[in-house]
Formats: structure tokens, C-alpha cells, sequence
């Protein structure tokens, strides 16, 4: 479990019919969920695929215990306001040859959609509690238990937003935060602007 909570790209683990039965953070992240809130989501109501024909036919060959590898193009809107679309790759795995395979879907070759991308916020509001947190003190730990994420989880966050924002620390994360509107000023405990403000456009840093 500590080994599927690390994998850097979206992962889940879906029934034959296509429910999730296990998200990882960073196919939470995709919808500013916790894995746990994607648990029963049926895969086809996150991601758009280009052709229901595919979508058939790999339901098809689970049912019938076929193990190949397939592949599927799709779009989806991911919860910081970006429509993107690239390629998933569903895998049949099982402990048992004889059963009837789960699937494993993994998210490649992400892109966004230029065209039609709107202004996108600096923070999901996931990121916000993330960041809110450690910027009063809180460690890890502590964090992970108040947004109900795993300790992965709320570094994967953490790097995420790292990168986004060239931050070379966690001082300069949470100094970027406040620049950039996403933490509130003149709050203690720190808390997310969005709370009593909407955050608006990314601005230039």
C-alpha cells in the first residue's frame, strides 16, 4: 500500500465494471479528493473516453480473463479548472490466473487543453488546507490527520506546489502562498483566503 500511495502518476485499481476500489494520492489530487472519496466512482464518470468502443471491448475481455495491456484515449477536467486529455492504460491484474481480473489504470502522457483553458487558481482548495497547516506549525503528520490524507499524500501536495511555484523550501512555499493570495493575510491560525475570499487568477511571480 505505502509502495501504490507513492507512484507519481494517477493510479487506480477498478472492478470489472469499471468502479474504483483503490485511488492513489495523486489520482486523487486529478479532482481535489481524497482517494477515499473516489472509492465507488465508476472510472467513466472521471475520465471521457474519446470512443465507447474500446470501453466495451476491455470489459469484454475481462469478463472473459484476457490479460493484455490496453490502452484508451481520454479527456477530463481536472479540479484545478483545466480541461486536459491523454492516454490511460488499463492492466488486468489478480492474484489468481483463474478469477476474474481487477483493473489497473494508470493516466499517461497528461496535457492540457490550451484551447480551452481557463485562468486557473495558484491552489485547489485541497492545496490551500495543506499549506494552511504548516504554515501555523503543524507537522506532517499532523497535517495528514486534519485534511485526511495520507503523510504521502500531503507531501505529494507539497511537492507538487513546490514545483509549480520554483519554491526551494517550505519557508518559501508558505511565503509564496501568502504572495500569491492563497493563504490569508492577517489570520492566525493561518487558514485559506478562499474561505473568505475567492482566489483569483494565477499572477505573474
Amino acid at each position: 500500500m505505502a509502495l501504490f500511495d507513492r507512484i507519481p502518476m494517477p493510479t487506480a485499481v477498478c472492478d470489472v465494471y469499471g468502479r474504483v476500489v483503490l485511488a492513489n494520492p495523486a489520482m486523487a489530487t486529478e479532482w481535489g479528493a481524497t482517494p477515499g472519496r473516489l472509492c465507488g466512482r465508476d472510472v467513466l464518470e472521471l475520465f471521457r473516453p474519446r470512443e465507447a468502443t474500446p470501453v466495451e471491448r476491455i470489459a469484454q475481455a475481462l469478463r472473459l480473463r484476457h490479460r493484455s495491456r490496453y490502452p484508451v484515449s481520454g479527456r477530463w477536467d481536472a479540479a484545478d479548472g483545466v480541461r486536459r486529455h491523454g492516454e490511460l492504460t488499463a492492466d488486468p491484474i489478480s492474484d489468481d490466473p483463474d478469477t476474474t481480473p481487477s483493473l489497473l489504470v494508470r493516466v499517461l502522457d497528461e496535457v492540457a487543453e490550451a484551447a480551452e483553458r481557463p485562468a486557473a487558481p495558484p491552489a485547489s482548495p485541497t492545496e490551500a488546507r495543506v499549506l494552511a497547516l504548516p504554515a501555523g506549525g503543524a507537522t506532517t503528520a499532523r497535517t495528514a490527520r486534519e485534511t485526511g490524507l495520507t503523510v504521502d499524500g500531503v507531501n505529494y501536495h507539497l511537492r507538487r506546489l513546490s514545483a509549480r511555484w520554483s519554491a526551494t523550501g517550505r519557508t518559501e512555499l508558505v511565503a509564496r502562498a501568502y504572495a500569491l493570495g492563497v493563504l490569508a493575510s492577517g489570520v492566525w491560525p493561518p487558514a485559506p483566503a478562499s474561505t473568505t475570499k475567492s482566489i483569483g487568477p494565477f499572477p505573474e511571480v
